[in-house]
């Protein structure tokens, strides 16, 4: 394999800088290449599904969702290796992925599209990469069309008037909870990212890269912010640490966003699913937090049970999760 990788993506998608973060931290060769006008092309002749990232791979095999993508490269490029090897850190890493890319994903569109200030940033950025170079007319003309397409899509991930408060009060917290954590380490377990630093960075970097999100970061996240800087190019700058010493500052976060708001809405919307609802309720925190049902979060719940079953010993593993409140969602 002589050529390098090529990952297709945008700066403003989440799931797209988890991939190329990934790809930098293990040192994959590799060419970023922007989908804009000028790379549609070559984009569509390898994607089956419209949506970034893709990975090209030297053999030209197409990609596509980012959580498979870092599994397939996983067994090709093992070091340095993004799992801790205590059995209860690992499958935290791989709950705080799945949050990252559910959860996580509410605060990064709520926040983008919620307000007129933010709507124009991320619109203007997103147009840039669509119109002809120069042509400020179409620049805006496709800003209009992006901002209301996507202005319409907060069912997508439940954004609504009565959802709108719980999103940013959740995203806020996360914040002070996630800056005592990292402020005494790199990344969240330890030394060296993992697969939850990837799958909740994407999400926080780039609410950061809009208006709203980079005020909140900044004024309320020093540690934080430090770490979206440090994620855009990972280093290994230490090894993992035990749950013994994280449990003090990484419980509370595991406790108050992924047990008390993930877990029961992850088994809501799969229960939805099941039953061919149009819309579900479920009591997060003490209030009742509405959408409609989506059935990828269905299918990425299943393969979360799915690798906690795989977990040979749970002995050290369940009294955690059981503590932080996931234990029953993911015995399903």
């Amino acid at each position: 394999m002589s050529s390098p990788y090529r990952v297709f993506g945008v700066e403003l998608s989440p799931f797209s800088v988890k991939i190329r973060s990934y790809f930098r931290y293990k040192q994959i060769p590799h060419e970023w290449v922007v989908r804009n006008a000028s790379s549609m092309a070559d984009y569509q002749k390898y994607a089956k599904i419209p949506i970034v990232p893709l990975v090209v791979t030297p053999d030209e095999e197409a990609l596509q969702d980012s959580t498979p993508i870092m599994e397939r490269m996983d067994a090709f490029f093992p070091d340095p290796s993004t799992h801790p090897d205590e059995p209860i850190t690992r499958f935290l890493s791989l709950l705080l992925e799945e949050f990252g890319d559910e959860w996580g994903n509410k605060w990064m569109f709520h926040l983008r599209w919620a307000r007129e200030e933010d709507q124009l940033s991320a619109g203007g950025r997103i147009a840039a990469t669509m119109a002809p170079p120069g042509d400020e007319g179409a620049r805006t003309a496709i800003r209009e069309k992006v901002v209301e397409r996507m202005t319409g899509r907060g069912f997508f991930v439940g954004s609504n008037e009565v959802t709108a408060p719980q999103i940013e009060a959740s995203f806020r917290s996360s914040l002070e909870l996630l800056d005592r954590h990292l402020a005494d380490r790199p990344y969240l377990f330890g030394g060296r990212p993992s697969w939850g630093d990837f799958g909740l960075w994407g999400q926080i970097y780039n609410a950061w890269t809009d208006p709203t999100g980079a005020a909140w970061v900044e004024a309320a996240a020093p540690s934080v912010l430090a770490w979206i800087h440090r994620m855009l190019n990972p280093t290994n700058e230490g090894e993992f640490e035990s749950w013994a010493t994280l449990s003090d500052t990484l419980m509370p976060f595991l406790s108050e966003q992924v047990g008390a708001l993930f877990c029961p809405w992850t088994v809501a919307n799969a229960e939805a699913m099941a039953t061919g609802a149009q819309e579900f309720s479920v009591e997060l925190a003490g209030q009742t937090f509405t959408q409609q049902p989506q059935k990828y979060h269905a299918k990425s719940l299943k393969t979360l049970r799915e690798n906690y079953a795989a977990v040979a010993d749970k002995s050290g593993l369940d009294p955690v999760l059981e503590a932080a409140g996931c234990l029953s969602a993911l015995q399903g």
